[in-house]
C-alpha cells in the first residue's frame, strides 16, 4: 500500500479586528473587566448615597434646632411677656443643657438680652460679620474658634422679641459623619461580595472555554477517541457541536485510510 500523506495548507487571511489586549488569560480579563465595572458602580453610589445622606441629615438638625426653638419660645412666651426673669433664667438653663445644644437667648425686639445661657454672654453673637452662612431662619456663626448652627424663632410673632439656640457644628457633624460612613461600609461589603461573585462568575463562565481548548488539544495530538460531551444552547454550544462534528469527521477519515 503506497504511503499517502495529507497535507494541510494554510491560506493567509487579513484579520478583521486587532487584539490591543496583550497577555493574561482569559479568566483574568474578564474578572478584572466585571471587577471595575462594580467598582465604577460602588464609587458613584457611594457618592450619590454620601451627598444625598449629608444632606438629609443637615436638614434633620435643621428641624431639630427649629423644634427646640419653637418650643422654647411657646414655653417662655408668657415669662417674656411678664417680665419674670427668674424663671426665664431656669427655663433658658434647661434647655441650654440640652445634648449638643451649644446655648439658648432670647432677645427683645430692640435686640437687647433678656435671658441667655450664656454667661458671659459672646460679642460673637452679636457680631454680624461673624456669620459664616446664613439662611431664612438660621446662620453658622463662630464662638471662640468653634463653629455652631444658629436657629432663630420669632417670639410672638416678634412682637415680644426671638428666641435664638444653638447647636455644636462638631456634634453635628460627627452624627453626620457617623452616618455617612456607616452607609458607606455597607456598601463597600456589598462591593467585596460582589467582586467575590465576578470571580466565581468569570471561573463559570470561562469553565466550557477551557473544555473546549483541552478537547482541541487532544484533536490536534490525533486523540480522536475522545468525544466533545459540552452541552450548552448558546455560541459555546455551537462551537463544542462543529469541533465534535471536525473530531467525528477526522476519526472517519482515519478509519477509511487505515482500511485502504
Amino acid at each position: 500500500m503506497s504511503q499517502e500523506s495529507i497535507s494541510i495548507e494554510t491560506t493567509k487571511v487579513n484579520k478583521p479586528l486587532s487584539i490591543t489586549w496583550q497577555g493574561g488569560s482569559l479568566r483574568w480579563k474578564i474578572s478584572v473587566a466585571f471587577s471595575g465595572l462594580i467598582l465604577l458602580l460602588g464609587v458613584l453610589v457611594i457618592g450619590i448615597v454620601y451627598f444625598m445622606t449629608d444632606n438629609a441629615l443637615h436638614r434633620q438638625v435643621d428641624l431639630r434646632a427649629m423644634a427646640i426653638a419653637t418650643n422654647l419660645s411657646d414655653a417662655s412666651a408668657a415669662y417674656v411677656s411678664r417680665r419674670n426673669t427668674l424663671e426665664l433664667d431656669v427655663l433658658i438653663a434647661k434647655y441650654g443643657r440640652l445634648d449638643s445644644v451649644a446655648y439658648a437667648y432670647i432677645q427683645d425686639p430692640k435686640g437687647e438680652i433678656i435671658a441667655t445661657s450664656l454667661q458671659p454672654f459672646p460679642a460673637e453673637l452679636k457680631d454680624p460679620t461673624a456669620v459664616e452662612r446664613r439662611t431664612a431662619n438660621s446662620r453658622v456663626t463662630n464662638i471662640r474658634g468653634k463653629s455652631i448652627y444658629d436657629t432663630r424663632v420669632p417670639l410672638l410673632e416678634g412682637q415680644l422679641g426671638t428666641v435664638h439656640v444653638g447647636l455644636w457644628a462638631d456634634s453635628v457633624q460627627a452624627d453626620v459623619r457617623g452616618t455617612v460612613w456607616t452607609i458607606i461600609t455597607l456598601i463597600a461589603g456589598c462591593l467585596v461580595l460582589g467582586l467575590v461573585l465576578s470571580l466565581l462568575l468569570a471561573a463559570k463562565a470561562i469553565r466550557p472555554i477551557l473544555e473546549l481548548k483541552a478537547s482541541a488539544d487532544e484533536i490536534s495530538r490525533g486523540q480522536l477517541d475522545t468525544p466533545v460531551t459540552i452541552q450548552s444552547t448558546d455560541e459555546i454550544g455551537e462551537l463544542a457541536r462543529s469541533l465534535e462534528r471536525m473530531r467525528a469527521s477526522l476519526k472517519a477519515a482515519m478509519v477509511r485510510l487505515n482500511r485502504e
